[in-house]
């Protein structure tokens, strides 16, 4: 009975000591780059309710940075929570009121939500939605995620 006492014990020493390198090796753990990184390929994909998924997590990471919200905005858009995008774009926008993709991915919001809202709701700041439209020329970031297209390929 030795042997097998001397063979389990060498095991368990065999596993403890290749368990470290074994989790650093595949990490699982999510991270904030993770979540955004995933994200942005579920977009991309438009497999949009597991991009929200994501940005939300994300957003748990690292709530107030406008680059996720953004892309948090983006994702509630695309699934038609348009009251959910209004408010990650506000709170966005008051984290970085400069970020020119941001400011122009709420002013497209905006026109397309004014048109898309009941009659009875209050309107959105259209001027706001006007400043955030004056800057629209900087180059989309890796990072973020495109507004869907609202053309259906004809």
């Amino acid at each position: 009975m030795r042997p097998i006492a001397f063979w389990c014990t060498g095991l368990v020493v065999a596993l403890l000591v290749g368990l470290p390198t074994a989790t650093l090796a595949g990490d699982k753990t999510p991270t904030l780059d993770k979540e955004v990184a995933f994200g942005v390929k579920m977009a991309q994909r438009g497999l949009w309710s597991e991009a929200l998924f994501r940005f939300k997590r994300a957003a748990e990471f690292q709530p107030g940075d406008s680059k996720v919200l953004n892309n948090l905005a983006v994702a509630y858009e695309a699934v038609g929570q348009y009251e959910n995008a209004l408010l990650a774009y506000q709170e966005a926008l008051k984290a970085d009121s400069t970020n020119r993709e941001l400011k122009r991915n709420y002013s497209r919001f905006v026109e397309f939500y004014q048109a898309f809202k009941p009659a009875d709701e209050e309107p959105v700041d259209e001027l706001e939605a006007e400043q955030a439209s004056d800057q629209e020329t900087e180059p989309e970031g890796e990072s973020s995620v495109d507004p869907p297209s609202s053309d259906s390929g004809q």
